[in-house]
Formats: C-alpha cells, structure tokens, sequence
C-alpha cells in the first residue's frame, strides 16, 4: 500500500523526478506514480486527491512546472499534506512554478521545495512519515548523521 502518492503534471517531468523515486525506495518508502495535469485531466487529477487517504496515502507530492496549479489543486481536494515542486523548463526558469505554488490562499496549504528539488520532496515526505514510524525516522536520523559527515 502506498504511503506517498507522486502526481507528475506531464510526461515531460519525468526526468526531473526521478530523484523522488530513487530516494523513496532508498529509504524502502512505498509509493504510486501518476502522470495528471490539472488542466488537461482534471476529473482524474481531483479523484487522485480525493481518494489518497482512503487508499492508505500519507502525504502526496506534486511535480509541475509553467503555471503549476497541480500542487494547488490537488491540495484543495484533501486534508493530506502536499508537498509541491516546481519545474523549471519554461522561458522564466520555473520561477512561474514557484510562485505559484507557493503564493496558496490561506486554507489551501502546500509546501513547496525549490526549483527542480525533487530529492528534497522526497526526504520531507519521508520525514513527515518518520513522525509516527520509528523504523523510518531511525532511517533518516542515520541519512542525516552521514551527510553531515559527509
């Protein structure tokens, strides 16, 4: 069962969030992956967000770049944590990303990681995970002793 769900906003992305990937299973994190745009498949994109508890997700992060409503949307259709990440690969760096994500009314939550900071997505979710899995959180207090070590 899925404790993170990773919603991509294009095919184009997938490059850019493989880190999330690789980093979920590093950490042994089970996760699902969809490729759904707000704009163009937002029946689906609203029943990812509304049936991600009840799938026994946890926390869901959202790839998207140029306007990058995804992380919004979604957010506004679960009491989940969100966790957006901006893409860049438009004409303004992902800076559009970014302040989009990050500029949520009051009420509509999402923590946003910086452009392209898929890795990072990835470990706050797993921190957020650790809350309640001491198995996990002895996992990333290791992960954080290495790297400062490093």
């Amino acid at each position: 069962m899925p404790q993170v769900r990773v919603i991509l906003g294009s095919k184009s992305d997938l490059e850019a969030c493989q880190p999330i990937k690789d980093t979920l299973e590093e950490f042994g994190v089970d996760y699902d992956w969809h490729i759904s745009s707000a704009h163009r498949k937002p029946q689906q994109t609203t029943l990812l967000a509304q049936n991600a508890a009840s799938e026994g997700v946890k926390v869901i992060i959202a790839c998207a770049g140029m306007a990058a409503h995804l992380p919004g949307v979604i957010a506004s259709h679960t009491h989940l944590p969100v966790i957006g990440v901006p893409l860049s690969g438009s004409a303004l760096g992902g800076k559009d990303a970014l302040y989009s994500i990050v500029q949520m009314p009051p009420g509509v939550p999402v923590a946003c990681v910086a452009i392209n900071g898929s890795k990072n997505a990835a470990l706050l979710a797993i921190q957020i995970l650790a809350i309640s899995q001491p198995a996990l959180a002895a996992k990333m207090q290791g992960f954080k002793e290495a790297f400062v070590k490093a």
